[in-house]
């Protein structure tokens, strides 16, 4: 299996269905060779904008453009998506229902030496607190291109959280997806670890780590952030007693508060919350930043055990 990242699938998806799909037009805010939106561009240009640094103007083109019977990709950084353009997208986009897909890359802590101030840690908590938004977060490339290609299918606002580096393809071209619906990339009886975007790789490995130790993890990649799972969640904690979320955002919203919030109605399992620590990032290697704040294998391994101990 190969390495490529969310963002590289999402632009040569977009590209591929601008043959197909005359309705797509996308929106850019000077970032296209960033985004990989540019690959749109070269097969489509007259449908294609660069709005300039200008994400809330991209917003509120986007509704326009949409409300004419449009649909509309936008594409920057994550960080800026999610927040310069917020009340764009609350006010014209969400409230109205409108056929807008935030495609944002550059999501996380592995955006690296760009530091905290690009880090975008808050995105998804942002962007589910929206009534009509739809929050997906793709695991690999293959993922990701089931999932734009849903996009265009399933009408509404939607944002797609996308990755800067590159990541193992961990499923197969024709694996369906689903939104509203987990995968189930490994089963097991003795504790359930729930992860979404480059976490579930972390997750896979740390399913490893405790199966040389006799332990069996179930692993769901739980790419449909919002609408959440919710049948999937209440099986594992009856089944597994035991579960582990892990997400590359904090732990303030996001999938793990997803996670909670379920559980929270129907209690019956210990959960414990892998994530950035309610703290903003930092400039470093991303592989180092996951190491320091704690998003690896071996941490999920450990709660994992932990929380086990607790049943």
């Amino acid at each position: 299996m190969g390495k490529i990242s969310t963002r590289q699938a999402y632009g040569e998806t977009l590209a591929a269905l601008a043959k197909t799909h005359p309705e797509i037009v996308v929106l850019d805010a000077d970032l296209s060779k960033s985004t990989k939106t540019y690959e749109f561009f070269k097969v489509a240009p007259e449908r294609f904008f660069n709005v300039g640094i200008a994400e809330q103007n991209m917003a509120g083109i986007s509704a326009g453009l949409a409300a004419s019977g449009k649909t509309v990709f936008m594409s920057t950084f994550a960080v800026f998506a999610s927040g310069r353009a917020f009340e764009q997208i609350r006010n014209s986009i969400c409230h109205t229902r409108l056929n807008v897909k935030i495609a944002a890359t550059h999501s996380g802590l592995t955006v690296g030496e760009d530091g905290g101030s690009h880090q975008s840690v808050l995105d998804i908590s942002l962007m589910r607190a929206l009534p009509n938004m739809t929050v997906l977060v793709p695991a690999d490339a293959n993922q990701t291109r089931r999932i734009i290609e849903k996009a265009v299918e399933v009408k509404g606002p939607m944002y797609i959280r996308l990755g800067r580096m590159d990541v193992e393809e961990i499923s197969g071209p024709e694996d369906s997806f689903q939104i509203g619906k987990a995968n189930v990339l490994k089963d097991g009886k003795d504790v359930t670890l729930i992860a979404c975007g480059l976490m579930v790789h972390e997750a896979l490995k740390a399913a490893e780590l405790l199966e040389a130790e006799g332990v069996k993890a179930r692993v769901l990649n739980m790419a449909s952030v919002k609408p959440i799972d919710q049948g999937a969640i209440l099986s594992a904690a009856k089944e597994t007693a035991a579960i582990i979320t892990a997400e590359e955002h904090s732990v303030v919203g996001g999938l793990g508060s997803a996670v909670a919030e379920v559980l929270a109605e129907h209690p019956g399992a210990p959960l414990t919350r892998i994530g950035v620590q309610d703290s903003f990032g930092e400039s470093g290697k991303p592989a180092e930043l996951l190491e320091k704040y704690g998003l690896t294998a071996a941490n999920i391994a450990a709660a994992a055990k932990k929380a086990i101990g607790k049943k």
